[in-house]
């Protein structure tokens, strides 16, 4: 009788074991260009499914080519998120399964913004590269992060109808949140629309376009003093374009601080999070970056 009790026993953990395992695979495996459409799909669909960006930290995702073993889990996702703008140019020279792309933005593709041409530079150990074309840093306007989250939610609700109502309710929540940010950003800035800005780099127009912010954009790096010409020009600059505060993708370094403080322009820090932040999510990170904003205005 024991031993009879013992393998039901047996027998339940088991197929609970097996059950378990059954979710598990299940889930949908979603593949994204950038830590903003992990952290949106990761909100929308919850436990439902397991979301990977892979690219290294420290990286700019738009100008990162992944390799082939990384090119191959791509290729196996169920559903492969893209930013569209033209961000992340190795999609075009990979073969991905096109019923399973998804471009977040194509609901507002019109409202593009060109970038003009841009002068060649590198990001650290990153690639020669140019910010030319269309810009790409589409979810800094926080109405069209709350479109692309929103094509992430159809797109999962097309794969996995059933979690129509659950996704839903994630969606709602994530929304709200953009939703408040949007409207902390515009009233931040509506205190002083006068206030000119300076950028390091050129990945602010949504930005700027959405709530009104007068912004004219170097091609700085955070971690490398700049050169005297850049000083010359930023000097020239500054009789047509009377800023007094400049935006950073990352911390500045102490000694460009400075000599931007003896030039009566102080140093913001408004992290784009296009990658995995070092601390916190999207949410905080965006939430520190108002924070900051409200020094200028």
């Amino acid at each position: 009788m024991k031993i009879r009790i013992f393998n039901i026993i047996v027998f339940l953990v088991t197929m609970g074991q097996f059950a378990t395992a059954a979710i598990a695979d299940d889930r949908l495996h979603i593949y994204t260009v950038n830590y903003p459409l992990q952290y949106f799909a990761q909100r929308i669909a919850g436990e439902h499914a397991e979301v990977v960006f892979p690219a290294p930290p420290a990286i700019d995702p738009a100008f990162w080519t992944p390799n082939v073993q990384t090119v191959g889990a791509y290729q196996r996702a169920d559903l492969i998120l893209l930013n569209g703008a033209n961000y992340a140019k190795w999609i075009n020279k990979v073969s991905l399964p096109r019923r399973r792309l998804v471009d977040t933005s194509t609901g507002f593709a019109e409202n593009y913004i060109d970038a003009g041409s841009g002068a060649a530079h590198s990001h650290g150990r990153g690639a020669t590269h140019a910010h030319a074309g269309v810009a790409f840093t589409t979810w800094l306007d926080l109405q069209q992060a709350v479109h692309q989250a929103d094509a992430i939610r159809q797109a999962i609700i097309k794969q996995r109808p059933q979690l129509k109502v659950a996704v839903g309710k994630n969606f709602a929540r994530l929304e709200s949140d953009l939703l408040a940010l949007d409207a902390e950003l515009k009233s931040i800035v509506s205190g002083n629309q006068n206030q000119a800005l300076l950028a390091s780099h050129p990945v602010y127009q949504y930005l700027a376009r959405r709530y009104g912010v007068t912004l004219h954009s170097l091609v700085w790096e955070p971690d490398e003093y700049p050169e005297p010409s850049q000083w010359k020009a930023l000097e020239n600059l500054a009789q047509a374009h009377a800023a007094k505060w400049m935006l950073w993708e990352g911390t500045p370094a102490a000694e460009s601080v400075k000599q931007l403080k003896e030039m009566g322009i102080g140093s913001i820090v408004f992290d784009p999070c296009a990658n995995l932040p070092a601390q916190g999510d999207f949410l905080s990170v965006m939430r520190n970056n108002l924070a900051a904003l409200k020094q200028a205005f």
